[in-house]
């Protein structure tokens, strides 16, 4: 079996449990966890019985080998994960919303052992070789200088070896801090058009085509919990435009009632046909997920990310109308689940983006 393969940074997960604030918990317990997009990504995909391989940097010391336990247990390849001894292992602390108060993300990863890695450290050829698929994010490189040129090898290797290669955007304000001489949104931007030259999947969110790569949709003001799903074909289509290389593209619509209540979905744009299919639909016409009582949404676009990919490889899902449906099938079911990752087996998915999301128990 061809191998998916996953490049960025996992870290450990501090939160305050039960919805505490840190001021309310802290000193006293927390939870400790590991997480990170693309292994979040390389996570999911193996829990629905694909093969991968989660490409890292982390210190030689005992967080690490508890993370890589961790990952073999959810059949992750860890292969080719590089233990150094440069650098520290990275954190965030997480405080989890509800209500009208969104969840809060504190950062703690200056001076990690990706941060600090030599890009050329890393042996793509080997990596890459019997790969079927590339996955990376725009967390990669938002990192450091040093991980954004790993980033931009990566890619350029994958398509060396005839690799399929998928973006998430993945636009984080509160990184892009490694170069003072211009802003983050400006950084970000220069950087991620040069890797998105590689790029034949670009998947995103409501504000990451804004962010990223400076187009923005018309009639859509996400903070205000509404969006006009139709807007989004144009902004798919200005993608195209300026990167003739991409061959889907891909948003999921977030309508944010409170931290709580998310309505969901998502689009996909096949750019040789020009056909757009939105999921999931009843009667033929788009309408999302009513979330209504989120345990964790943490993690529920890596989800999305995962179910695409593995449904764009799959036979039977491989009509990114049906590609599509199973991806926001698995990303509606990872809100209900605690944690960054999707513990959602293809069965689950494939019985929710069919019609049945009653909840009843299965006996």
């Amino acid at each position: 079996m061809s191998s998916i393969v996953t490049f960025g940074e996992i870290m450990g997960r501090v939160e305050a449990e039960h919805g505490y604030r840190f001021r309310q918990t802290l000193p006293g317990p927390v939870k400790i966890s590991f997480a990170g997009a693309e292994a979040n990504v390389a996570a999911s995909l193996a829990m629905m019985g694909k093969e991968t391989q989660f490409v890292t940097s982390l210190p030689d010391n005992p967080l690490t080998h508890a993370c890589i336990s961790f990952l073999k247990s959810t059949d992750v390849g860890v292969d080719h994960i590089r233990i150094t001894d440069t650098g520290r292992f990275g954190l965030y602390f997480l405080e989890t919303g509800a209500n009208q108060r969104p969840s809060n993300v504190i950062y703690d990863r200056d001076y990690t052992s990706i941060s600090m890695a030599d890009p050329a450290s890393y042996d793509w050829d080997t990596i890459f070789t019997d790969a079927a698929w590339f996955h990376i994010s725009g967390i990669t490189p938002a990192i450091s200088l040093q991980s954004a040129r790993a980033a931009l090898e990566s890619v350029k290797k994958a398509k060396e070896h005839g690799v399929q290669v998928s973006c998430d955007l993945n636009y984080r304000k509160k990184l892009w801090n490694w170069d003072s001489e211009c802003t983050k949104k400006d950084l970000a931007r220069r950087t991620m058009r040069e890797l998105l030259a590689y790029v034949d999947v670009v998947i995103g969110n409501e504000e990451d085509a804004a962010d990223v790569l400076d187009i923005h949709p018309k009639d859509v003001d996400v903070h205000a919990g509404s969006l006009q799903a139709d807007s989004y074909i144009s902004v798919a289509q200005e993608v195209k435009r300026q990167f003739p290389n991409v061959r889907l593209i891909s948003f999921t619509l977030r309508e944010s009632i409170s931290a709580s209540h998310n309505n969901w979905g998502a689009m996909i744009y096949d750019t040789t046909t020009k056909e757009v299919s939105f999921a999931p639909q009843q009667d033929g016409i788009y309408k999302p997920y009513e979330i209504r009582n989120i345990v964790d949404r943490v993690g529920g676009g890596d989800s999305f990310s995962a179910g695409l990919i593995y449904a764009l490889l799959d036979e039977q899902l491989s009509a990114p109308e049906q590609a599509v449906a199973y991806a926001a099938a698995a990303s509606c079911l990872c809100h209900s689940i605690h944690g960054d990752m999707n513990y959602s087996s293809t069965e689950e998915i494939l019985r929710l983006m069919h019609g049945n999301s009653s909840g009843r128990v299965v006996r």
